[in-house]
C-alpha cells in the first residue's frame, strides 16, 4: 500500500498543505523546525491514531486554531487500483472524528488497519534504553499493526485496569481489617473481566515476540558492524511453561491476581497482568539496557523495527515505511545497511536535515521544506509531484 495524496489543514505548523506522493522513496529535506517531520507524522497519525512525538493530541493542532484535519488518499498496492480516502478530524476539546470515503465512522479506531505504517525515529532508542513501559508500548504497537482489532482489546484492558485500581485504592486503607463481602464480590467481577481481556493481550504479545525475534536477529546481523546474537525474553509474574492458549493464560492471570489479592489491597494497585510485564532484550550474554554501547543500542532498535516491518510483510501487508531523522543519528556503515534493508519497500518516506545524510541507495523524489513551504525539487522533471500551500 502507499499514500498517493496528503492534505493537511491546521495540522502542526501547516495552515494548509496539499502534496502528491508516489510509490518508492520520497525524501523531505529541511533544517530543524521547518516542518518536515510534521508531514510524516500526519501519515503516521492516520495509521495509528497516535504520534511518536507526543502523547496528547493538543500539540497536533496549529496554535490559535480549534481543530486539525489530516486527509490522505491511499492505494491498496502497486497492482491494485483500489483507493480509499481517509480523513481524521482532531479536536482537543471534544471527540475526534474519522471518515472513510467521506463517510463518518462510528469510532475513531475504525481507521486502524486501512493504512499500515512502520515508523523509525530517534525516539526508538527508548525501546532499548528506556523503561519497561517503552518496550511494552513497542510490542503493543506491532500487535495492533498486525491485528488492528487488538487496539480495542488493549483499550478494554486499560479501562478495566483503571476501574479495578480505583476499587483497590478505595480498599487500601483497610489494613488489618476484613474486606467487606460486597467489595470482595465486586473485585471478583473485575478479576474475571480483566483476566479475560488480559489473556488475549498476553497471547498476542507472546506470539508476536516469538515471530519477531528471528527477523530481528537477522536484521541485527546485517546492520551491526560487529555481529552478535540478539535475544528477547518475555518476563511476567505468571508461569509461562507448557502449551499456552488464551484460555490457559486467562486462568493463570486469574490465579495470579487472587494469589496477590492481599498485597494488592494493601498497596491499592494491580500487581499482576500485562501492564507489569517486561521484555528483556539481550546482546550476546548481557542485557542490552545498561550494557550495550550507543551504537549497539541503535543497531538493536533499528533491527527491532526492521523485524516489525518484515513481520507485517509476512502477514501479507506492505506497510509504508517512515524514516524520521534517523540517518543523522547513524554512522556511515549503519546508514548504508539500513538503506539496503528498506529500499525495496513499496513506499518509504524519509526526513533529513541534510540531504547528503540519506544514502544513494534511497535516491528518489526530493522535497525541500522551508518555513512550512514544501517544494518538489526538479519539478520540471516530476510534473506529477505538485505541491500547493
Amino acid at each position: 500500500m502507499h499514500v498517493e495524496h496528503l492534505q493537511l489543514h491546521d495540522f502542526r505548523s501547516y495552515p494548509s498543505a496539499d502534496i502528491a506522493l508516489a510509490p518508492g522513496v520520497s525524501v523531505f529535506v529541511g533544517a530543524n523546525g521547518q516542518g518536515k517531520t510534521n508531514l510524516v507524522e500526519a501519515v503516521e497519525y492516520l495509521s495509528t491514531l497516535s504520534s511518536h512525538r507526543v502523547a496528547q493530541d493538543a500539540p497536533l493542532v496549529r496554535a490559535g486554531t480549534e481543530q486539525a484535519i489530516v486527509r490522505a488518499r491511499v492505494r491498496a498496492g502497486l497492482d491494485d487500483e483500489r483507493t480509499l480516502l481517509l480523513e481524521c478530524e482532531i479536536n482537543p476539546q471534544r471527540a475526534n472524528r474519522a471518515r472513510i470515503n467521506r463517510s463518518p465512522q462510528a469510532r475513531m479506531r475504525d481507521l486502524l488497519g486501512v493504512l499500515r505504517t512502520v515508523v523509525f525515529s530517534p525516539e526508538d532508542l527508548a525501546i532499548v534504553k528506556g523503561d519497561p513501559s517503552d518496550r511494552r508500548r513497542f510490542l503493543d504497537q506491532v500487535v495492533v499493526t498486525r491485528w488492528p482489532r487488538m487496539a480495542g482489546v488493549k483499550a478494554d484492558y486499560d479501562r478495566l485496569l483503571r476501574q479495578r485500581n480505583t476499587l483497590l485504592k478505595s480498599l487500601s486503607g483497610r489494613h488489618g481489617r476484613a474486606v467487606d463481602p460486597d467489595a470482595e464480590s465486586t473485585l471478583d467481577v473485575w478479576d474475571d473481566q480483566l483476566s479475560q481481556v488480559g489473556g488475549e493481550l498476553l497471547l498476542a504479545r507472546l506470539d508476536t515476540l516469538a515471530e519477531l525475534m528471528p527477523l530481528t536477529a537477522t536484521a541485527y546481523a546485517d546492520i551491526a558492524p560487529q555481529n552478535n546474537t540478539v535475544t528477547a525474553e518475555y518476563r511476567t509474574a505468571l508461569d509461562l511453561s507448557g502449551e499456552l492458549s488464551r484460555e490457559e493464560l486467562t486462568t493463570r492471570l486469574l490465579e495470579g491476581m487472587r494469589h496477590r489479592r492481599r498485597d494488592e489491597i494493601v498497596r491499592g494497585v494491580s500487581l499482576v497482568g500485562p501492564h507489569r510485564d517486561e521484555v528483556l532484550l539481550s546482546i550476546g550474554d548481557l542485557p542490552a539496557k545498561g550494557y550495550a554501547s550507543h551504537g549497539e543500542s541503535w543497531s538493536l532498535a533499528l533491527s527491532l523495527k526492521l523485524g516489525a516491518f518484515g513481520l507485517v510483510r509476512a502477514d501479507g501487508v506492505e506497510p509504508v515505511l517512515v524514516l524520521d531523522d534517523v540517518f543523522a543519528e547513524l554512522d556511515q556503515t549503519r546508514r548504508e545497511r539500513l538503506a539496503g534493508a528498506v529500499r525495496d519497500a513499496e513506499q518509504v518516506l524519509v526526513t533529513a536535515a541534510v540531504g547528503a545524510d540519506v544514502p544513494d541507495l534511497l535516491a528518489g523524489r526530493r522535497f525541500r521544506v522551508v518555513r512550512g513551504e514544501v517544494t518538489a525539487e526538479d519539478e520540471d522533471q516530476q510534473p506529477d509531484q505538485g505541491v500547493n500551500q
